[in-house]
């Protein structure tokens, strides 16, 4: 047969008393509920402060019977083994002091009646969805070829967002056109961005700039909530256009930060752009020996530099005339390996100069050095 005898201690739940109609029923539920849970409370501490003083002693009955048996092995003094003897009779007393309150507490939990707080117990406290996770890991070659691809696709709805300003219009635009909420977008937008900074065009950069950040945040707020961006962006819009001070002021900051980092982008775009190009132009320049008529006319003497800047092929001759010789035909051959000037048999009045140690004499080549 069952034992339903387990059944007979239960407070039964308090919507289930009787009451006078003059008593407030809410107040005295909410007292008697009040009473039992301070009750379990009470037994809750009692039970832990008998763990604890059982616990404790037997850790001082363990301790006692080493010191005891150390002291044995040593042959110590014999008022030492009296006094730890003594000493392990009263904790081995206090234990099964420990042990008759423990027995007597288990009587009492048993016997106390069950109630709704200690029918049931959680069983689980989550839930776990077996799902596969997909780890494919994305080349940079795959990213790219899905940018482009995207690009070429939306190109036109991805300008006209850029464009926008309005909150209202901006949400609406991403409603009608939901897939342009994505990591490819935001990419698109920080590039154009970079474009027209150095297309100088400042006020068009800063008005897409904004729409960058707004994307962004949208791409930020879905990856704390762990959802899809799609799935967001109309919270996001619902929060900015109710914003307090603060979140906007971290909105303007992010966008100013972007802003700052937008030029600094388009400066260093800029200035690798320069730098091919003057690479490109001295390539252009070089002469038949290699070098570059630009910086050899700036390492010549001001003498020098002032025949060449004056056309004048006396003063030229005058002037190497007057140098040393080795110095003289360093800084001529110089001229001729970069192109600066050409040999030629006879001057430019027709006469044949004589150069120091033989040299031949030099025609000006038409360059911008000289110029």
């Amino acid at each position: 047969m069952v034992d339903y005898s387990v059944w007979d201690h239960i407070e039964v739940s308090d919507d289930e008393d009787d009451t006078h109609p003059n008593i407030d029923t809410a107040s005295l539920f909410r007292w008697r509920h009040q009473a039992r849970v301070e009750r379990m409370e009470q037994f809750d501490k009692e039970k832990e402060e008998l763990s604890k003083g059982t616990s404790d002693c037997k850790k001082k009955l363990a301790e006692c019977q080493k010191k005891l048996n150390d002291l044995g092995l040593k042959d110590g003094g014999q008022s030492d083994v009296q006094k730890l003897q003594s000493d392990l009779c009263q904790l081995k007393k206090e234990q099964k002091d420990w042990e008759k309150k423990e027995n007597e507490l288990r009587k009492k939990e048993k016997n106390m009646p069950w109630n709704v707080d200690t029918l049931s117990k959680e069983g689980f406290s989550k839930s776990v969805f077996n799902v596969k996770s997909e780890n494919k890991e994305v080349t940079e070659e795959e990213k790219e070829q899905k940018h482009k691809t995207f690009v070429e696709k939306n190109v036109k709805q991805l300008k006209h967002f850029g464009m926008l300003h309005r909150w209202d219009d901006s949400q609406k635009y991403l409603s009608d056109n939901p897939h342009l909420v994505c990591e490819e977008t935001a990419n698109y937008l920080v590039i154009w961005c970079i474009d027209l900074e150095v297309e100088e065009k400042h006020a068009l950069m800063e008005q897409v700039a904004h729409q960058t950040i707004v994307m962004q945040f949208i791409l930020e707020l879905a990856k704390s909530l762990k959802v899809d961006p799609r799935a967001c962006f109309r919270q996001f819009f619902t929060k900015i256009k109710t914003a307090d001070q603060q979140y906007m002021d971290a909105f303007n900051d992010e966008l100013e930060s972007f802003k700052g980092r937008v030029r600094e982008r388009a400066k260093v775009r800029i200035d690798k752009a320069m730098k091919e190009y003057e690479e490109e132009e001295r390539k252009k320049r070089i002469g038949p020996g290699g070098l570059d008529p630009v910086e050899v006319y700036e390492s010549l003497p001001s003498e020098l530099q002032k025949c060449f800047d004056s056309k004048d092929i006396q003063m030229l001759q005058d002037t190497i005339s007057k140098m040393d010789p080795t110095e003289a035909r360093f800084f001529m051959k110089q001229c001729i390996d970069s192109g600066l000037w050409v040999p030629n048999a006879k001057g430019g009045d027709g006469t044949e100069p004589e150069a120091p140690d033989s040299e031949p004499v030099y025609e000006e080549a038409k360059s911008e050095a000289a110029d």
